[in-house]
């Protein structure tokens, strides 16, 4: 259904890649903001496997282009 375009640099995939998980993120705080119980505890889960996420793919732009 969806291609990725091959004429993409790496340094653009990861950018989307980081956008895509911080709105990710923001969506799983969102949810678990309006639960409770063992649900929240597992939406909270989620959100910090998609921040750790979002964590390496900064530190893999950091590298391709480090920060002045």
């Amino acid at each position: 259904m969806f291609i990725v375009n091959p004429e993409l640099d790496t340094q653009t995939l990861l950018a989307h890649a980081c956008e895509s998980l911080a709105s990710a993120n923001v969506m799983t705080m969102d949810l678990a903001d309006r639960t409770e119980g063992t649900s929240r505890n597992t939406l909270l889960g989620i959100a910090q496997v998609i921040t750790f996420g979002e964590l390496a793919v900064n530190r893999a732009l950091d590298r391709i282009d480090p920060p002045e």
